[in-house]
């Protein structure tokens, strides 16, 4: 009896330990389908691919331009406090005391970073405007910016006019002013950039600018985002000529 009891739980642990080598072997192979790790800095949450986001993932700390925290949760209690802005604001200023008071606010926020999406913005929100492009538009414009730029393309359209534009670079961009009003951030850019642009009427034929000439452009761009919202992209809420 007790032969045919042993026998049998020799039977029942081979074929656990069966089960389990099966079970490894599949759950721990990977077959390239897997999704990817959720990234909350990847900026776009809604799968849409023609939305830039501005701000971008903090420093690490010891990386150039880092920030460390103190026990009263402030993100600039380091001693660079005086030169947090290196480079983009004097100490004192306006914008300084304005990006002060973003970076209270959102503890993520990163100057830096934010040039760099702006930049990738002014690029792309300036070529989707040549070429008519509303769907690339309405996520990078508020309401109002994006009805007035609607406006000029419907014109544009109505009049069977074409714009044949060959944007080459920026040149410069530089942060112009930032304020903080309520849980909303404003922070203005301005941009140099450097392109070829005419008009064409239905035949061809340039009606305006000049297709091979090189211009210099000038633009002071101000871009807002609701810092206390989820939602971490920042949209064109202003545009002028700058000095």
């Amino acid at each position: 009896m007790d032969d045919g009891l042993n026998l049998l739980n020799i039977i029942l642990l081979a074929i656990a330990v069966g089960v389990f080598l099966k079970l490894r072997s599949v759950l721990g192979r990977r077959t390239g389908h897997e999704r990817p790790p959720y990234d909350p800095y990847s900026g776009d949450a809604s799968g849409n691919d023609k939305v830039v986001t501005l701000p971008k993932r903090p420093r690490a700390e010891g990386e150039a331009g880092a920030r460390t925290v103190d026990a009263q949760g402030d993100p600039f209690a380091d001693t660079s406090r005086r030169d947090r802005w290196h480079g983009i604001a004097e100490p004192g200023t306006p914008l300084a005391n304005g990006l002060d008071a973003i970076a209270a606010t959102d503890a993520y926020f990163d100057a830096d970073a934010f040039l760099s999406g702006a930049r990738s913005a002014y690029e792309m929100i300036v070529t989707a405007f040549a070429e008519g492009d509303r769907e690339t538009l309405k996520p990078l414009l508020s309401a109002d910016v994006y009805k007035s730029f609607e406006g000029a393309m419907d014109e544009r359209d109505n009049k069977g006019l074409t714009v044949d534009q060959s944007f080459i670079g920026i040149e410069k961009a530089v942060l112009d002013a930032a304020a903080l009003e309520g849980t909303r951030a404003r922070l203005t850019v301005s941009f140099r950039s450097t392109l070829t642009s005419c008009t064409k009427n239905d035949d061809g034929v340039v009606v305006e600018g000049d297709p091979v000439t090189v211009r210099e452009v000038t633009d002071l761009w101000t871009f807002e985002r609701d810092v206390k919202n989820r939602d971490p992209n920042w949209k064109l809420v202003a545009t002028g000529a700058s000095g």
